[in-house]
């Protein structure tokens, strides 16, 4: 048993008092920046080894540094979620590597939209240098008042919508336009839109003409009024309940499994996964793609196992996530940081053609 007992750590200071050198000595000896004499640094290295003392406290030490080398990554759903979804894996995986070049470690939160406050209470507990927000998320969340009141740096990705957090931000209206006018370009007029969820516990359903008057989802909300700004209010709209291929396939049926004379012969989707699921669903009535109904998505992530390229806007999630990293390191850096554009472009697949006759 050594001197220092079964329940306590040995400190560097009294590492130092049993080697008979002072603590500034002892703590050269162990960081290896300044010449110490051997027969010191073994007396130092024996007292340590009599106090089962294994080095200094790397968060105080990081503490004393005034970082510790962590930053908080908060997902606002199940993790879960987030690992099924190609394009936040991107996001995190360019994040990712931002942060490791810099030196720091991502720390996972899960923060569940039935729940927000559970994140606040794991992030009191925890020593960070910043925090990012990476994903879609909602318009406010009561972990940016917790974290400003500590002075750590805020980044997100468009949500939530607060001054205090550096975003890059896309265009999401303009985003959406693009595969809006692709498609009334090649002469569609029959439009339906596939959103993303609108607010936490949505389900999968029809969405009426001109609402809602406020989403709880930045994005979504942003993509539903760049489609309707250019297709109408009187568009038909569905709300997946989440994105997946699944919502995406029984949205997909709610507007194709209808009279010939009332089917859209394009539908403008949100996302690359819901968009997948609306060719499942054209499949499955037997429509063909694009010859009876054109489908586009948003995000630009990879499927190999969908039989089609899609027609979609490029959002590059690895570029994303390392402009979000980038802004992490020059805020900690001490750099000013303010909002950044991310740009997107649209992608011609073979998901779209010209609208059928009649």
């Amino acid at each position: 048993m050594s001197r220092s007992g079964a329940g306590h750590r040995a400190t560097l200071r009294e590492v130092a008092a049993l080697a008979g050198v002072s603590t500034s000595t002892a703590s050269l000896v162990f960081s290896g920046k300044g010449p110490v004499a051997p027969a010191t640094a073994r007396r130092v290295r024996e007292a340590a080894d009599h106090l089962a003392f294994t080095g200094p406290d790397p968060l105080a030490s990081s503490l004393r540094q005034g970082r510790v080398g962590t930053v908080a990554v908060v997902v606002e759903s199940p993790l879960r979620f987030a690992f099924r979804d190609p394009f936040a894996l991107a996001v995190l995986d360019g994040l990712a590597e931002e942060l490791e070049a810099a030196g720091r470690s991502m720390l996972l939160v899960a923060q569940p939209a039935e729940h927000p406050g559970r994140a606040v209470d794991q992030l009191a507990t925890l020593a960070l240098d910043a925090a990012v927000l990476p994903l879609c998320g909602v318009r406010d969340n009561p972990v940016v008042d917790h974290l400003a009141a500590r002075r750590v740096p805020l980044v997100g990705s468009g949500s939530p919508l607060d001054p205090r957090v550096v975003h890059v931000r896309t265009d999401e209206e303009g985003a959406i336009g693009l595969t809006t006018r692709h498609v009334i370009g090649l002469g569609h007029t029959r439009l339906a839109h596939v959103t993303m969820a609108l607010s936490p516990g949505a389900s999968t359903a029809p969405v009426a003409p001109g609402g809602p008057e406020r989403a709880d989802y930045p994005d979504a909300e942003g993509r539903l009024r760049g489609f309707r700004k250019l297709a109408g209010e009187r568009a038909p709209v569905v709300e997946a309940a989440d994105l997946t291929v699944g919502a995406g396939e029984q949205a997909g049926r709610l507007l194709l499994d209808v009279p010939s004379g009332r089917r859209p012969t394009a539908v403008v989707c949100q996302a690359d996964l819901l968009a997948a699921g609306v060719l499942r669903a054209a499949a499955a009535l037997h429509l063909r793609v694009p010859e009876d109904v054109s489908v586009t998505g948003f995000d630009g992530v990879d499927l190999p196992w969908l039989d089609h390229t899609l027609t979609t806007v490029l959002q590059p999630g690895v570029a994303k996530g390392a402009a979000m990293g980038a802004l992490v390191r020059r805020a900690l850096a001490g750099e000013p940081v303010a909002d950044e554009a991310f740009p997107v472009r649209l992608r011609v697949g073979s998901t779209t053609g010209p609208a059928p006759a009649g």
